[in-house]
Order: C-alpha cells, then structure tokens, then sequence
C-alpha cells in the first residue's frame, strides 16, 4: 500500500470517528459564510433601523418627576391606648371590647395601601379632574407653561370627549381605565429602614407633576383622617352604650377612659393637618428631564435591526436552497504544498 493510500485511509477513518464534530465545525463555517454573503443586506437593514431610532427618540416629548419625601407623623394616641392595653386588657375583654389598635408603623402601611387602591385613585381623578392631563395629553409648551391635547381625543375647548374605540369603551375614559395610567405615573416607595416614604409623579408637564404630588400628600391626609375620626366616633358611641349596660366600676372606669382617648383622637385629628404623613422635603418644579433615554433608544434600535437582518439573510437562504439547492461557498485555508 502506497503512502498516499495510507493516507487516504486514515484521513477516512479518522472523519467517521468524529462525525459531530466535523459536523459541527462546517455548520459553523457555512453559517459565518451565509452572513458574509448578506453583509450589505444587514448593513442596510441596521442603517435603516439606526435613522428610525434616532427619528422615533426625537419625537418623544419630554418627561419630568417631581417627589415629596415623608415621614410618619408621630401617633400619640395610639400610644395612649396601647398603655390602656396593657393596664385594662383584661377588664375590658369582660366587657366584650377589644384593646388592640394599629401602631403607627401599620397606620403608615394602610395609608400607602389606600393611597393605591381604586377607590381612593377614583376619587382623586374625579375630585382634581385629571382625566384631560391624564389620558389625553399631547406635549407641553415650556415658554408658555401650556399643555396641548390630542385633538383625536380630547376636545379641550368643548370639554368633549371624542375618541373612537370598540364597545366596552367609550369615548369617555373609564375610571378603571384611568387607574392604569395612573399607577403608571405615580410611585410611593417605603423605605423599610428608615420609615422614609417617597411620593413621586412623572408627567410630561413639571408643573403638573409636583400639583399631583402636593394633591396627593394633602389628600391622603384628609382621607386617613376622617377615617380614624369617624371609627372614634363610632367607637365613643359603643363605649357609651356598653357603659349604660354594665354596673361593674372597674369596667365603667375602663370605658370612661376610652372615650377619653377617643376624644384625644378626635383632638389630633381636629388640629393636625399633615395626620398621617409630615413632609420632609416639598415637591419642586424639576428643571431637568426625566425621560426619554434617547440615546439608549438609537442604540437598541439599530441592535434590534441587526438582528432581524441577520434572522433575515438566514431564512431567506434557508428557504432559496430548499427551492433550488446550490453549493454555499465557504472560507478556505490554502495549504502550502
């Protein structure tokens, strides 16, 4: 057998002993070879994509964000009744009256939860009118300090409403539709550590955004107070009439004392305006823009189109040599002799 046969043959053995990775490496090879090919195809597309981006990202209008930082305002009177807990609690179970009250951390927690549930947003909406700043807002002119509608949707002039969608909606935006946007719009943030809440709006008007926030402190307030007024209310209601009902001094003594503090709750509630939350640092008009990211924007616009021109090329390939199959060219490494 002559050298040349020699080599042949284990060159023959040595491919069928490895056929994946051969397999493999002149997938890999064909594949880069495909691309190569289409190379124009893809810098066309990118191109194409990169000069949409950067039209797109300018369009944008810009966006601002104003925040209020807060603290939990101090709760005396929950102090007052949880020392009454732990003095009377058991007298006052006798009687059928349950000591226990929400500290001032939960009262926080519960403010945060009805600031963004449906109920209070809708109310909000409603009471402010919010729904042309919020649903059909267009852009905001800085030199006169005006905000412009979509005239699509919004007839500001007319206060109509004029938008065409299909049935359930209508022209008129719902207040489920309303809270969507909203909670877009709108973040509160309770720092776990330090009690600290941030309330903070995002609106394509600066002034809007810290109205919005200002509304919202102040609202919340309100809401958690006429909460708290009205359960003491009724609570010295039942006191009274428990009191009517028992001959025990000890436990009259226990209910003339809860309608002290519930009394004190009526007080501080009457003369505290920022009830549940004090402000720390004010909402301001911000001079600087929020959004948009333009730049990123350009960049993963021009990357999306890279890979849609490349998914493109290879389908496109794909599909011309199932119809007529025709070699590929590949990149080859001449071997000196």
């Amino acid at each position: 057998m002559t050298k040349q046969n020699l080599e042949t043959k284990y060159n023959a053995d040595f491919s069928s002993s490895q056929p994946v990775s051969h397999s493999d490496q002149v997938d890999l090879r064909e594949l880069f070879a495909i691309i190569w090919q289409g190379k124009w195809t893809i810098i066309v597309i990118m191109f194409i994509f990169a000069i949409g981006s950067v039209f797109y990202a300018i369009k944008q209008p810009n966006t601002y964000i104003s925040e209020a930082l807060l603290t939990p305002a101090d709760s005396e009177e929950s102090g007052g009744l949880a020392a009454l807990a732990g003095q009377f609690g058991g007298l006052a179970s006798m009687a059928g009256i349950n000591l226990g009250k929400k500290s001032g951390m939960d009262k926080t927690q519960m403010a945060i939860a009805v600031m963004q549930s449906r109920q209070f947003t809708s109310a909000f909406i409603q009471k402010h009118n919010l729904l042309p700043d919020l649903m059909a807002i267009k852009s905001w002119d800085m030199a006169e300090n005006k905000v412009s509608y979509d005239d699509e949707v919004y007839i500001a002039a007319e206060n109509k409403w004029i938008r065409e969608l299909p049935a359930p909606y209508k022209p008129k935006p719902s207040m489920q539709e309303a809270f969507l946007i909203f909670t877009e719009m709108v973040t509160v943030n309770n720092d776990k550590a330090t009690s600290l809440v941030t309330i903070s709006v995002e609106h394509l008007s600066p002034f809007i955004a810290q109205q919005w926030v200002n509304w919202l402190v102040e609202d919340i307030n309100k809401v958690m107070k006429e909460r708290d007024v009205a359960e003491a209310i009724k609570s010295t209601t039942f006191l009274e009439r428990k009191i009517q009902q028992t001959n025990v001094a000890d436990i009259r003594t226990v209910l003339y004392t809860l309608i002290e503090e519930q009394a004190k709750t009526i007080m501080f509630a009457e003369v505290r305006d920022e009830y549940v939350f004090k402000t720390i640092d004010p909402a301001i008009v911000p001079e600087g823009k929020a959004g948009p990211k333009r730049a990123l924007i350009c960049v993963l616009g021009t990357l999306l189109g890279g890979i849609l021109a490349v998914l493109l090329v290879l389908i496109s390939n794909f599909i011309r040599n199932k119809i007529n199959p025709e070699p590929i060219a590949t990149f080859e490494v001449n071997q000196p002799n």
